[in-house]
């Protein structure tokens, strides 16, 4: 790896960072960054967290879109915010998907990117990840009676 590239790979990384902290602070749980730098043309790094229920997917999504924009962080598209079960926001070199933990279970993108290799999480981050003792709650089906 040549300097320009560890530059850049160090500025994605801090950038993902940032987000993965925007994401733990609405209780996300199960982070995961994929480093695909030199895999994929596509982007630097996949930060996958998950959610207890549609509305905690869209919470996720909307506090980083917030954070992120406040740091002026820009932000290329965004999907499924208002859906619940996958949101995925395009960050240019890092990529954030947001999943009901269902759906990430079903699509399993670390099984389909298991050759990539896998970024430590920042220690303060497992350290509050850890001291989180309450799971968001499930989300009730609702019927009409």
């Amino acid at each position: 790896m040549n300097k320009a590239q560890a530059q850049l790979d160090s500025t994605s990384k801090e950038k993902a960072e940032i987000l993965l902290r925007a994401a733990v602070a609405k209780k996300a749980s199960n982070p995961l960054l994929i480093r695909l730098y030199g895999l994929t043309v596509l982007t630097d790094y996949f930060l996958i967290v998950s959610a207890g229920s549609a509305k905690h997917v869209t919470a996720i999504a909307e506090a980083v879109i917030e954070d992120a924009r406040s740091r002026k962080i820009v932000r290329y598209s965004s999907e499924g915010v208002h859906q619940g079960h996958w949101a995925l926001l395009d960050y240019g070199d890092v990529i954030v998907h947001i999943f009901h933990q269902p759906i990430r279970e079903f699509y399993d993108l670390e099984g389909l990117w298991a050759e990539a290799p896998r970024e430590p999480i920042p220690e303060d981050i497992l350290a509050e990840l850890e001291s989180e003792t309450e799971e968001p709650e499930e989300e009730e089906e609702w019927s009409e009676k």
